[in-house]
């Protein structure tokens, strides 16, 4: 579904992604976690082809993303950018209308507006369809980028820091939401995350990066560890397991 061969990318002289290697090929939530400046968002930007490759190859669904035409790979891979403009004059349902470009190219159908309902539907905005971007609250809005995300249909969704300023209460609903994109709608989804306990409690997978490569990739009660967490981030935590969740403490 998924796979990314040694990729590595410099700016400059420094390389901040170091032949990082990945492959994804089940539906399920795989969290990216790291530091700042791990390499965590240039990753998944390659992946994408939002950022060129400078070594390595990336495929989806056995295509090579650099080779591929961008229409054609926008129907298998959809991405959720940490930074989206704001287009305040957008109602929502304008704005997951664009998530139906790459099928429509700009001609929505009747399939298409089907789709648009059903994003509108499973991240329960409905009743915000009509609103502008700029009426929403912040978790209003991150909700409503997402299922611009849902409405492109592909297998593959990659989010990047998607929890950015949203409060603990939206976060969690942001992740149950993402959780069941993967198990209800069968999607493979990627998601960088900084908060190590949302990601033991919403993913299959973790992979950990420090300094542009990836130190640990596996289930969570593999990467999220005592010694593996304190390697990643430079800092001594306790981890403990409570009610079958592994929970990461920093220690004062």
């Amino acid at each position: 579904m998924i796979e990314a061969a040694a990729l590595t990318k410099f700016y400059g002289e420094t390389r901040v992604v170091d032949r990082a290697s990945l492959t994804l090929t089940t539906p399920g939530v795989t969290a990216i976690i790291g530091p700042n400046g791990a390499g965590k968002s240039t990753l998944l930007s390659m992946i994408a082809r939002l950022l060129p490759i400078d070594e390595g190859r990336a495929f989806v669904d056995g295509l090579d993303v650099t080779r591929t035409k961008g229409a054609d790979l926008a129907r298998r891979i959809s991405v959720l950018r940490q930074e989206n403009g704001l287009l305040a004059r957008l109602t929502v349902r304008d704005l997951i209308g664009f998530g139906r470009f790459p099928h429509s190219r700009g001609r929505l159908t009747a399939a298409d507006h089907a789709k648009i309902d059903e994003a509108l539907a499973f991240l329960e905005l409905g009743p915000l369809a009509g609103r502008y971007l700029d009426e929403l609250s912040g978790g209003q809005r991150q909700r409503a980028f997402v299922a611009m995300v849902l409405a492109q249909d592909t297998r593959a969704i990659l989010l990047d820091e998607p929890l950015n300023n949203l409060d603990i209460r939206h976060a969690v609903s942001m992740m149950r939401l993402v959780r069941r994109a993967a198990d209800e709608l069968g999607k493979v989804v990627v998601v960088v995350l900084h908060d190590i306990n949302f990601a033991s409690a919403f993913a299959d997978r973790v992979v950990a990066m420090r300094d542009g490569r990836i130190v640990a990739d596996g289930p969570v009660e593999a990467v999220v560890t005592e010694a593996v967490i304190e390697a990643v981030f430079g800092l001594p935590v306790m981890v403990r397991e409570i009610e079958g969740q592994r929970s990461c403490l920093f220690r004062r």
